[in-house]
This record gives C-alpha cells, sequence and structure tokens, in this order.
C-alpha cells in the first residue's frame, strides 16, 4: 500500500504510531524524505539528529503510549494531536504535530506540547 492510497494523514499517523512504539527506523524508513528538516529546539535540525533522539526516547520508555485525539489534513500538510504518555502511570502531555509532505514524504516537521496538569481548572479537560 502506497501513501498515495493511504492518504497524508494516515502516512503521518503511521509515522507517529510506529515511532512510539519504538520502530523508529521503520518510521523513518517509511516517511522521511532525504531534505528532511524539523524544528524543536532541542534537538539539531536534520532527520539524524530527530531520529537518535527519538531512538533513545524509545529506549528509555518502552511502555510509550500515543492515543490520537485529533488529526486533519489540508493539501500537503497534516496535524494531529495527541496525549502521549512515557509511561502507563504518567499523566502525559497534550502534543500536537505538523506534517509537511512532498511527493508523499515527510519533509518538515513542528512539535509542540503541553504537560496534563494534576488539576484543571477547565471543565472540559485537555482532551
Amino acid at each position: 500500500m502506497t501513501v498515495t492510497d493511504l492518504g497524508l494523514k494516515y502516512a503521518a499517523l503511521d509515522f507517529l504510531k510506529l515511532a512510539a512504539a519504538g520502530d523508529v527506523d521503520e518510521a523513518f524508513e517509511r516517511h522521511v524524505a532525504a531534505n528532511f528538516r524539523h524544528h524543536n529546539p532541542a534537538f539539531r535540525g536534520d532527520a539524524a539528529a530527530l531520529k537518535q533522539a527519538m531512538q533513545a526516547n524509545a529506549r528509555d520508555n518502552p511502555d510509550k503510549c500515543l492515543e490520537v485525539q485529533r488529526s486533519l489534513q489540508d493539501g500537503n500538510e497534516v496535524v494531529v494531536f495527541s496525549r502521549v504518555r512515557q509511561r502507563p502511570d504518567d499523566r502525559g502531555a497534550a502534543v500536537i504535530h505538523l506534517f509537511r509532505f512532498e511527493d508523499g514524504m515527510i519533509t518538515e516537521l513542528w512539535d509542540v506540547g503541553q504537560a496534563v496538569p494534576e488539576e484543571s481548572v477547565n471543565e472540559h479537560g485537555m482532551f
């Protein structure tokens, strides 16, 4: 099955699910373009740096859980809103990933997150 069969939204979801499951190499092989760049300020902006960080995170957090809440596609851009827990007992974080695709491959990625607080004044919650 190709990206055109699945749609870019499903490619973005597959990338995140593979990475969260610890299959970082497969996620990058399937979905990341050679000219990939990202905007996470904690790491250099190239694919190798992000891949290395994701591999280390997978080793440190083998029970990581990704709970996709919403996903949207607009042309060649996809936004995924998720709850990410590093461990099952972790409150986790609300995370938004924004992907830009070219020729069915991820060429650019932004991610922003907010820790889930112990208590929330908002009666609707984060999710």
